[in-house]
């Protein structure tokens, strides 16, 4: 044949040509014809978004999660592996530096990178980060941390949020700052140091804004001498105190000043059946008139706003204004809880009786020693718990001396120096000037009273330096005040004297002194208190 006789005569280096083309074409045609149904690969796989996340601009770059060999299966494998990877709770993104290095170093190397399942990554929020995901990679956006301009009224929250601070602190470490005037300490005060500091806070940070409208003689005005004379003390002291700002939006309160001994005194008509009205409404159109020029009112509903009333309608006059009785800190004398007074928003103050309108001739006594009476009380008939007292004490021993009134000659201040202890019962309303005349004479306060929170009692221990006794207890009230030792007398005594300074009443006003003290009753509620509306960071 011509084929053999042809292959026959070929050279051996044509005849290999011959044999190994065949071969060549095979392999081309299973390379190249069928790679697409191939069960063998060598190939890696790299599950990317193909998205530009890199934020500077530069190209389009891979996200590695696995490598898989052996065709499909691994590739399957490779798959749920990485869904695995991104669908962990314990997963963390990627660090901005870490993604940086991957891509400089597979730039570098081409060569895959395998990584293992449950690795985990530190994360840094000075530069973006990604979480991988199966089918693409999404960039959560990191907002810049961008310094907010405060408000007037968040800067004074801020103010406020380390004032509470250091006083918290202060209360907790026992560490008290020195002060040259005076540094409270003793059982007298439920945390010396805690009040220390926060006397010290208020001085250094508290504003008040008095509301200049409304006319005398019933608004910026009120009685220095009668047992109502806290009342014009404490307004003409907060119109000229250092306390005072005339930039409301400096201010952490705001005082109406309102005298409600006033409104009665000129507005009160006995012969009318409607008598409350005319004296509720003056109040009501003040508030209408300053919550219509100013927004402070309507901003807080009130709350960071403070009235002061001695006279014992204050609290029923107050209720004029529901948000007034319900939101406002009321500064009161008749500190009576079953007629609304709440402790928590509430200042209980002292009436103080100044005959002359100063305390000349009021202060000091006796040693306890010089002191020859038990217990004695003078006054009239009034009120629920005074005839009790009457009837079991009136004439009846002379170690408990009570009166209706008092024999010509006898001087109430004399018999009160010469007085162990002094009664403190309450007439029509709960507050009386007495506890005050006490603690002015070196007399420790019995307190006969219902429903009463004492004058400062969020800083004050009253039990340390006066005694209570129930109403229902008055018929063993000798047995009680006998029942207390001497020694025990002379503490509750020195420790009255110690406190006396908070009562004080003076024409410049002193540190630690009744108008400091009420400002300072006013500054805790103002701490208790955080406005609506604030962010607070």
């Amino acid at each position: 044949m011509k084929i053999c006789s042809s292959w026959c005569t070929k050279s051996a280096s044509t005849k290999l040509l011959c044999i190994m083309i065949p071969f060549i074409l095979i392999s081309i045609y299973f390379a190249f014809g069928n790679s697409k149904n191939s069960s063998f690969s060598t190939s890696t796989w790299f599950f990317s978004s193909g998205k530009n996340i890199s934020g500077d601009g530069g190209g389009e770059r891979p996200e590695l999660v696995a490598v898989a060999v052996n065709g499909g299966a691994d590739r399957e494998e490779a798959i749920l592996e990485d869904y695995s990877f991104n669908s962990s709770n314990n997963f963390s993104p990627l660090t901005a530096e870490a993604d940086q290095e991957f891509q400089e170093e597979f730039q570098e190397n081409k060569k895959p990178i395998i990584t293992q399942k449950n690795e985990t990554f530190n994360i840094s929020l000075e530069k973006p980060h990604e979480l991988p995901s199966l089918n693409e990679t999404h960039a959560l956006p990191i907002e810049p941390k961008i310094k907010k301009k405060l408000t007037n009224l968040e800067k004074l929250e801020v103010k406020l949020g380390k004032a509470r601070a250091a006083i918290k602190e202060a209360a907790m470490s026992g560490n008290q700052t020195d002060d040259s005037d005076y540094v409270p300490s003793g059982p007298m005060y439920w945390n010396a140091k805690a009040f220390h500091r926060s006397y010290l806070e208020m001085e250094k940070e508290f504003k008040v804004f008095v509301y200049e409208e409304g006319e005398q003689p019933i608004f910026h005005n009120g009685p220095c001498k009668s047992i109502y004379a806290m009342e014009g003390n404490f307004i003409y002291q907060m119109e000229t105190s250092k306390f005072r700002t005339r930039d409301p939006e400096k201010a952490h309160v705001f005082f109406l000043p309102i005298s409600v001994t006033s409104i009665v005194h000129f507005i009160y008509d006995r012969n009318s059946r409607e008598h409350w009205n005319p004296m509720k409404q003056t109040l009501t159109d003040y508030i209408n008139l300053v919550s219509g020029k100013y927004p402070y009112w309507n901003r807080s509903l009130g709350a960071d706003h403070f009235m002061l009333a001695c006279h014992d309608w204050g609290p029923e006059i107050s209720k004029a204004v529901p948000e007034l009785f319900k939101n406002s800190i009321r500064a009161l004398c008749n500190a009576n809880t079953s007629e609304g007074f709440k402790p928590s928003k509430d200042v209980s103050f002292p009436e103080i009786l100044l005959p002359g309108g100063t305390m000349n001739g009021l202060i000091g006594g006796p040693s306890p020693s010089r002191r020859s009476i038990l217990a004695f009380f003078a006054g009239g008939l009034h009120g629920p718990i005074r005839p009790i007292l009457l009837e079991h004490w009136e004439n009846k021993d002379d170690d408990i001396q009570v009166h209706r009134y008092l024999p010509k000659g006898v001087s109430y201040y004399g018999m009160l120096r010469n007085s162990k202890f002094c009664l403190c019962p309450s007439g029509y309303e709960v507050a009386s000037p007495r506890m005050v005349e006490a603690l002015y004479t070196g007399c420790v306060p019995i307190l006969l009273k219902d429903h009463y929170v004492p004058p400062f009692s969020d800083v004050l221990n009253w039990k340390s330096f006066s005694v209570e006794v129930p109403v229902d207890r008055i018929p063993d009230l000798k047995k009680i005040l006998a029942g207390i030792s001497t020694r025990q007398y002379i503490r509750l005594q020195r420790r009255g004297k110690q406190v006396r300074r908070h009562f004080e009443v003076n024409m410049i006003p002193q540190r630690y002194d009744v108008f400091h003290m009420i400002l300072h009753s006013v500054w805790l509620r103002r701490l208790n208190m955080r406005l609506h509306g604030l962010e607070y960071l």
